[in-house]
C-alpha cells in the first residue's frame, strides 16, 4: 500500500467528543458525533476499562464502566458502510500495490537458443561455476529423472540395463556423466560414444566410466530388436541446441537414424537430437522420445514434446539469474534436483 494512502482515506471518522460531553446525535449514545459504523462497532462491547481506537488518525475512547448499549441501527449503519469500503479498500491496493504490469517482463517457460547460451553464460562468467560443474550437475539429475520414470525396485533385474549414446559436444558429456550416476544407483548403463572427443573434460568423463566398469559399445547393431532386447530403454546424449547432424560425422548419424527405430523407452537430455531448438523442426520425422529432460530451463522446441513425462533439471540456477530471463518454473519438491513439468 502506497504510504500516502492512509487510514482515514480508507476509514473516514470525524473527531468525536470525549465520554462526559454531550451527546450530538440527539440519542443516548454519548461521543459518538460522526463515527462511521466501523468505529461504532469497535467501542461495544468492550472490557477494557480505558481503551483507544485510533480509527481514520483520531483517538477514540471506547469501553469502561460507563459503556452505553449499541445503537439499535449500528449493524445496519455498519452494512451500508461496509460495502463501499470493501470497494474503497481494493481499488486502493490494486492501483498502489506491487509493480506496473505493463512494465514486468512477461514470465515463459522456454527459452530461445541465444537466451539459453547467455543463461550458462551468467553462470560461467558471473557466478563463476565451472563447466564440469555444470556437466556433473546435468547428468546427476538426468540419471535422477531416469529413476523417477524407471525406479529401480520396479524392475526386474534383467531390465536394470541402460544404453547410453553420446556425441563429442556438450550434450555428450552430460551423457558421460549421466550413465556413471545410473551406475552409482546401481542401474547396468553401456555406453555407445562413436565419435569421441579430444577434450580434456571428455576424456576425463570417458576415463571415470572405464574405471567404474561401464561397458561401452565398439559398434551400434543395425539390427533394431537385437537393442529392445538388450536395453530396458535409451538416453539419447548426441545432438545438444545447435548442433546439426552433420557437424558430429556418419557414425552419430547412422545412430539416430537406428534409435528412430526402437521400441523401447527414448530419454532425450536438454532437445531430442536432430530437433530444431527454435521451431522443433523434424519433429515428426525425427526422433520421439518419451522422456525429456531440459537442462537449466526448458528450449523453444520443448512446446512440441508430446511424449509421457517432461521434466527440468535446473535447480542449480540461482534464483536472481531465473527472475532476470523471467523464467516461470515449478518448484522443486524437498531435495530433488528435477521437477515435472
Amino acid at each position: 500500500m502506497s504510504p500516502s494512502l492512509s487510514l482515514q482515506t480508507l476509514f473516514p471518522c470525524q473527531y468525536s467528543e470525549p465520554w462526559d460531553s454531550r451527546h450530538p446525535m440527539g440519542s443516548s449514545t454519548p461521543g459518538t458525533k460522526g463515527l462511521s459504523p466501523l468505529a461504532l462497532y469497535s467501542q461495544w462491547p468492550c472490557a477494557a476499562p480505558s481503551r483507544r481506537l485510533l480509527i481514520g488518525g483520531h483517538t477514540e475512547w471506547a469501553g469502561g464502566e460507563g459503556t452505553p448499549p449499541v445503537p439499535k441501527d449500528a449493524f445496519k449503519r455498519l452494512g451500508q458502510w461496509w460495502l463501499p469500503a470493501c470497494t474503497q479498500i481494493a481499488s486502493a491496493m490494486s492501483s498502489t500495490d506491487g509493480p506496473d504490469l505493463a512494465e514486468a517482463p512477461e514470465e515463459r517457460c522456454f527459452l530461445s537458443t541465444a537466451e539459453a547460451a547467455a543463461l550458462e553464460r551468467e553462470l560461467l562468467e558471473d557466478y563463476r561455476f565451472g563447466r564440469q560443474q555444470l556437466v556433473e550437475w546435468c547428468g546427476h539429475a538426468s540419471a535422477v529423472a531416469v529413476t523417477k520414470v524407471f525406479p529401480l525396485p520396479a524392475l526386474p533385474r534383467k531390465q536394470r540395463t541402460a544404453l547410453v549414446v553420446c556425441g563429442p559436444e556438450q550434450n555428450g558429456a552430460v551423457g558421460l556423466a549421466c550413465a556413471r550416476h545410473l551406475r552409482v544407483f546401481e542401474y547396468e548403463p553401456t555406453i555407445f560414444y562413436p565419435t569421441r572427443s579430444p577434450d580434456p573434460l571428455h576424456r576425463d568423463l570417458t576415463i571415470q566410466c572405464e574405471k567404474m566398469d561401464i561397458p561401452f559399445l565398439s559398434y551400434l547393431p543395425t539390427e533394431v530388436q537385437l537393442i529392445n532386447n538388450a536395453y530396458r530403454l535409451v538416453v539419447d546424449a548426441v545432438l545438444g541446441p545447435g548442433v546439426e547432424p552433420a557437424e558430429v560425422g556418419g557414425p552419430c548419424t547412422r545412430a539416430l537414424a537406428t534409435l528412430k527405430l526402437l521400441s523401447i523407452p527414448l530419454v532425450s537430455l536438454d532437445i531430442p537430437s536432430g530437433w530444431d531448438p527454435e521451431t522443433g523442426g523434424d519433429a515428426e520425422d525425427g526422433l520421439r522420445p518419451d522422456v525429456l529432460v531440459s537442462l537449466a530451463a526448458p528450449k523453444r522446441c520443448a512446446g512440441r514434446f508430446s511424449g509421457r513425462h517432461h521434466f527440468v533439471a535446473g535447480r542449480f540456477v540461482p534464483d536472481d539469474v531465473r527472475r532476470k530471463f523471467a523464467l516461470r518454473l515449478p518448484g522443486y519438491t524437498g531435495t530433488d534436483c528435477v521437477a515435472a513439468l
